[in-house]
């Protein structure tokens, strides 16, 4: 928390320093018909390190990792969640179907009874809908985020950098990295093929 305030007020001053050197240059211009041009050259060579410096924070923040990697990651995360809701929320309505069928075959009480169950796993399976829909909210602001950033990125000029950021994950982190997307992860031909290679050695 220290840190972030202390950043804050880094950035804040760097702010107030461009207003001051524009609202220079502006009154300059306009209230002095005799102001010399190296006058206006020094507050905007002063402009210009204060955006240079600002450009040399921006990347020292790594924004490319969090519009290549970090972004992309969150929202590739958040499709699988909705894909897979939506699966398993399918897989229950078909075999709430064929409950609802074997029910009408009951006939009597118990018959009503499973049905009446059945239809509030139908209801209940309504979350799902709703829950797709304000997932889909998220990824639609992760990626607005993302636009803006690369926005930023290109108009102050930050050199793109191929060194991926370290994991600064601890250990006990690392390991919680949940359900493989799709295409990720290993698969299980290339366990098998490590196992056999395994028993080769060991006999």
């Amino acid at each position: 928390m220290p840190e972030r305030l202390a950043e804050e007020k880094v950035s804040d001053g760097k702010k107030d320093r461009i207003v001051a050197i524009i609202s220079s240059v502006v009154n300059k211009v306009g209230h002095d018909d005799k102001v010399s041009l190296a006058a206006i050259m020094t507050e905007l060579r002063d402009l210009l390190i204060v955006i240079e410096e600002t450009r040399q924070d921006l990347g020292m923040v790594r924004p490319t990792a969090i519009t290549g990697e970090h972004i992309p990651g969150a929202t590739d995360e958040l499709d699988a969640i909705i894909e897979s809701t939506s699966e398993a929320t399918g897989t229950i309505m078909d075999c709430c179907d064929v409950i609802q069928e074997k029910a009408g075959g009951v006939g009597g009480e118990n018959g009503d009874a499973i049905t009446a169950e059945v239809m509030k796993i139908f209801e209940a399976c309504s979350f799902q809908d709703i829950t797709g829909q304000r997932v889909s909210k998220v990824v639609k602001t992760f990626r607005d985020i993302e636009e803006k950033i690369d926005k930023l990125v290109n108009v102050l000029g930050v050199k793109t950098s191929d060194i991926l950021p370290e994991d600064s994950r601890g250990a006990d982190e690392a390991l919680m990295n949940g359900p493989q997307l799709s295409g990720q992860g290993i698969s299980q031909d290339d366990i098998d093929k490590l196992l056999a290679e395994l028993d080769g050695v060991s006999e």
